[in-house]
């Protein structure tokens, strides 16, 4: 999170802090279906991928969210954790947006402030847009194609505006020739070349490379418009200036927001916004056992920051409130990493050996269990991204016949690595994430049944990127071992895989690729995957990748992380989503009565 170079980097603290998620309190809930949901109605995993509540939501009343955090950042240039991406869609739109749909479909891309999905010409490197008629501000001006750029531009700004994604820099400005629109000198500060503004209503951007995500990334929250006059530039989080169908009323930062309606917005200028409450609010509370049992009680309709219940609420959740509940997949998967550059795991049967010796199911237990740490992980792709297989493909056979370890090939693969009675090392693990502690523990359990004797090193995870991050400390220190977690940032193998898997994304400080891969072949499939327009293929390419990374022996998967979510009686038209990692996708809840 510390440089600007690539935002894989900030992805971390996507990982680390916005979901806080799976490292605290995810849970994953086994058993049938309680209550049924054939037609919408309230029921356990009822919101799982599908509808609950469908065509029940009324116009008006006060929505309620709560959550132990704040966002990073409200201003749409800077925030990065999951939840502001899902809840800003209530004030940012963009060109394109993702489907209000459930589960994969959701991922999608779909016309937003565009009339269309754009003209793509020059083999993929050139994308025209022209906007729909109606699109406002919440003064009642017309958002225009240069506002989009404006907004777009403060991505390059990163003095001012640290701490979002990059993407739309690497992808258009590559070689970040351009300086922001703070040092811009030409006169209307939009002097960024790869993005032209012929007149009000269409937009053009030039790529140097062609890159098939370029439409994820125009979805993303940091390509929504901004208008010059409203930039209050580092203050802008406070109060961003509305092009939604919801506006700031009021916000504390660490204590609560509130949204009220932007009369200004006109539903026949916005395709994918149903826009169903009066209001929106949303309450911080440190206190999860407090926030949980207000959320049980129905004070409050939905977690925002979707962490899932912590276990105190999960066991009252669970036996009293379970209808309530969904239990989704999340796009995370929590795993053992082993750095190539300490000995012996620059021998891929030592490798081997570790994944072969884990016992699977106390890593799980580790986590949580089934019911707070996730199916168990055969692969490093997670099955909410095109191309993931989940169990199905499972080369070491995790999830069957060596769930509980196979010792025996354990030291058959420790003998091909010419340490028969086993080595010493060390497992690196973050010491305020309990459950990453325990699973270093049985993982240390496991290991010492075949002869490998490891120490656990624990580190403050708020210095991750110069710790784990640093390759030159890693292989100091020799920590063989990394146990870490990861989510996409947009629902594909690129925006998932690069900064885990391209030789290109090693770093020295700040860096993501532990294993440090350096595999011409998956390289080349990155490249061919980002040359490919054709969508079929992509998930072709995207599931070879992940094949080539796990024959390397580079991870340990630990789980296919689970969510536990709770939402009121009184929320309808809710589900959720692939877009945002299982999420509940916000922007089109509604009530079931208004009173």
């Amino acid at each position: 999170m510390t440089t600007q170079r690539t935002s894989g980097r900030r992805k971390q603290a996507l990982a680390a802090a916005a979901v806080v998620a799976g490292l605290l309190t995810t849970a994953a809930c086994g058993g049938g279906n309680d209550g049924g949901s054939k037609n919408g109605a309230a029921g356990f995993d009822a919101a799982n991928n599908k509808v609950a509540q469908a065509d029940q939501a009324k116009k008006g009343g006060t929505l309620k969210f709560v959550s132990t955090q704040d966002a990073d950042s409200w201003d749409t240039t800077r925030g990065y954790y999951g939840f502001m991406w899902d809840f800003s869609r209530y004030y940012s739109r963009q060109l394109l947006t993702y489907k209000t749909e459930p589960g994969a479909e959701g991922a999608k891309v779909t016309p937003d402030l565009a009339t269309d999905m754009g003209k793509v010409t020059d083999g993929g490197k050139t994308y025209t847009f022209t906007l729909r008629d109606g699109g406002t501000w919440e003064d009642g001006k017309a958002i225009t194609s240069q506002d989009i750029k404006y907004g777009i531009e403060r991505v390059w700004a990163q003095d001012v505006l640290s701490g979002g994604p990059i993407y739309l820099q690497q992808m258009l400005d590559p070689k970040n020739t351009y300086k922001g629109p703070y040092k811009d000198t030409a006169k209307d500060h939009l002097g960024l070349k790869a993005i032209d503004t012929p007149d009000a209503k269409t937009i053009v951007f030039h790529l140097p490379k062609a890159n098939s995500d370029f439409l994820q990334v125009l979805a993303m929250t940091a390509a929504s418009p901004v208008r010059q006059d409203k930039d209050t530039k580092s203050k802008y989080g406070l109060h961003p200036f509305s092009s939604g169908p919801y506006k700031f009323d009021s916000y504390s930062p660490g204590k609560n927001l509130v949204l009220v309606r932007n009369t200004n917005w006109k539903a026949s200028s916005d395709p994918v916004r149903k826009a169903y409450p009066d209001k929106i609010t949303l309450d911080i509370s440190t206190n999860q056992a407090d926030s949980d049992q207000r959320l049980i009680n129905g004070d409050y309709d939905i977690d925002a920051s979707q962490t899932g219940l912590g276990s105190q609420g999960r066991q009252i959740a669970l036996k009293q409130h379970k209808a309530n509940l969904d239990n989704p997949v999340s796009g995370f998967i929590r795993y053992a990493v082993f750095p190539q550059s300490v000995k012996p795991f620059d021998n891929e049967h030592c490798r081997k050996a570790v994944i072969y010796a884990a016992d699977h199911v106390s890593l799980q237990t580790a986590r949580g269990g089934p019911i707070a740490g996730g199916d168990i992980g055969t692969n490093m792709l997670p099955p909410s991204v095109a191309g993931g297989e989940g169990q199905k493909y499972d080369p070491y056979q995790i999830a069957t016949k060596n769930k509980n370890g196979n010792v025996a090939l354990a030291k058959q693969e420790l003998k091909a690595c010419g340490k028969p009675s086993g080595f010493s090392t060390t497992i690196a693990v973050r010491n305020n994430k309990q459950q990453e502690v325990a699973t270093a523990e049985s993982l240390q359990a496991s290991l010492k049944k075949v002869g490998i004797n490891a120490d656990i090193y624990q580190y403050d995870g708020s210095q991750s990127p110069g710790i784990i991050g640093s390759p030159s400390n890693v292989a100091k220190k020799k920590l063989g071992i990394i146990i870490m977690g990861w989510g996409p940032d947009f629902p594909t193998v690129q925006g998932y895989g690069i900064p885990l898997w391209s030789s290109s994304y090693i770093l020295q400080s700040g860096n993501n690729n532990y294993a440090l891969i350096k595999d011409k072949s998956i390289d080349g499939l990155f490249d061919q995957y980002t040359s490919t327009l054709d969508e079929a293929k992509k998930t072709q390419i995207s599931t070879e990748i992940n094949h080539k990374v796990m024959e390397g022996a580079y991870y340990l998967p630990f789980t296919f992380e689970r969510l536990l979510n709770i939402r009121s009686s009184r929320v309808a038209n809710v589900y959720t989503t692939n877009a945002y990692s299982g999420y509940y996708d916000f922007v089109n809840l509604g009530l079931k009565s208004t009173k």
